[in-house]
């Protein structure tokens, strides 16, 4: 008798960091599950979640040779020349894909950040650990970004 999976065809990942480079990586690998068919959510919490207030999308620094804002800058401009997608298409493309947005609300109330103050058009639900975990439970893919 074979097992039953009883995972979806589904990713979760947790946006922890806010670094420019780590928000490309969710959203890419975001974008790519959704385009091969799979359900996709990102729990977006601390650092992650200061790229959701409004203008705040691209404005995390490199997580490494960021050089003062001197390395962002540098590879802005090669990706430029590479003709790599701004983060603002990627997330409109994740959500025009079907894909889902999770707000930690424990990390709104440490960092003190209201719903007001978060992009409203991005955001599915606002919510705690426990929405994380269910996601987490139903899916075959978990990353921590």
């Amino acid at each position: 008798m074979q097992a039953i999976d009883s995972k979806k065809n589904k990713a979760t990942i947790i946006v922890h960091s806010g670094d420019m480079d780590k928000i490309y990586s969710a959203l890419i690998i975001g974008n790519g599950a959704l385009s091969m068919g799979m359900e996709v959510s990102l729990y977006f919490t601390f650092w992650g979640l200061q790229r959701l207030k409004k203008g705040e999308l691209d404005k995390g620094p490199l997580s490494k040779m960021n050089m003062l804002g001197l390395g962002k800058m540098m590879i802005k401009k090669r990706m430029d020349k590479a003709n790599v997608i701004s983060l603002e298409k990627l997330i409109t493309d994740f959500k025009e894909l079907g894909g889902k947005i999770l707000a930690c609300d424990m990390t709104m109330e440490i960092m003190g950040v209201k719903p007001e103050d978060l992009r409203q058009d991005l955001i599915d639900d606002y919510c705690a650990v426990g929405a994380y975990i269910q996601e987490a439970m139903e899916s075959r893919m978990t990353l921590f970004i």
